[in-house]
């Protein structure tokens, strides 16, 4: 009785399975779902320029207002239409009453920020380095910010009278809250392990602040100021209404007595530009201090 023995090509392989079970090139049989590449959404939006995009809102925007002009919906007593505003513009800035204004609301402004800037930077430093400084600091600040600063305004009248100083004071005072609050949190936010880290590797205390503390906290503070130009902007129009002689705010004065709508309008058009402005400035500073911090940009 003989044993028979399997043929040499009977064994197996792993390989071969693999190569059994995969199809052969040329299997017949209903073809599968072709796929599709899908366009991604950042190739479709690149289509339209980004800066079109931008402003197709306020143009829209801007022609709505001055279809209801032009079909007597929105009265000239009212609103003034785009047109007219556009000529009572160049008018302003041809007698130079419109840039003189700004030049004087943009030094306030500017002198108002860096002492607010100086104020509320200094104290979140103060308050977020030390737990005393804390102590001292943290419940006074938080006591005062949630006192309206325009309901100071009579204070400020009685203690620095009716010239520049109001007014600097004022500004000052809106913008030192929000920076406080966002470098306060931006250096308490820092990562502990962060801190960890960089004591295992010999760093000082001023090692530490100025190494990993402070960049830490620098985007809180870049957001800060963000929103301390628009409060600086909001408090200027409060600040200009004090006995001024000069300023945007002096002409929208002038132009409530005259009622003068166009006039409103253009100071208030004035505003809105200097403060995006100022806002397109800080933004630019964000990104060329960030550039180490990758951030989602949308989709």
């Amino acid at each position: 009785m003989s044993i028979s023995h399997a043929p040499p090509h009977a064994s197996t392989d792993i390989s071969d399975i693999s190569k059994d079970q995969s199809p052969p090139d040329d299997a017949t049989g209903p073809p599968g779902p072709e796929l599709v590449p899908l366009v991604p959404s950042s190739s479709r939006r690149t289509l339209v320029p980004r800066w079109l995009r931008r402003t197709s809102g306020p143009l829209l925007l801007l022609a709505l207002w001055q279809l209801l002009s032009a079909t007597g919906v929105l009265k000239a007593d009212v609103l003034a239409s785009p047109g007219t505003i556009a000529r009572v513009a160049g008018d302003l800035i041809g007698d130079g009453s419109l840039p003189s204004a700004m030049g004087v609301s943009l030094q306030r402004v500017a002198v108002g920020l860096l002492f607010g800037t100086v104020v509320g930077t200094a104290l979140a430093l103060v308050s977020g380095l030390f737990r005393i400084g804390e102590d001292l600091v943290d419940a006074s600040v938080q006591m005062l910010r949630t006192v309206p600063f325009v309901g100071l305004i009579p204070l400020f009248i009685i203690w620095f009278g009716i010239g520049e100083a109001p007014k600097i004071a004022i500004i000052t005072l809106g913008v030192s809250f929000p920076l406080y609050l966002n470098v306060y949190a931006g250096i308490r936010g820092v990562d502990s392990q962060l801190i960890e880290a960089g004591e295992s590797l010999g760093l000082s205390r001023w090692g530490l602040v100025r190494h990993v503390i402070l960049p830490g906290a620098l985007p809180g503070a870049m957001t800060g100021l963000r929103y301390s130009l628009g409060i600086a902007w909001l408090a200027l129009v409060f600040a200009e209404q004090i006995n001024a002689d000069a300023g945007i705010g002096f002409l929208m004065v002038q132009a409530r007595d005259f009622l003068r709508t166009d006039v409103i309008v253009v100071c208030l058009i004035v505003y809105a530009f200097l403060g995006l402005i100022a806002d397109f400035i800080v933004r630019t500073l964000e990104r060329l201090l960030l550039q180490w911090r990758p951030t989602f940009t949308g989709r």
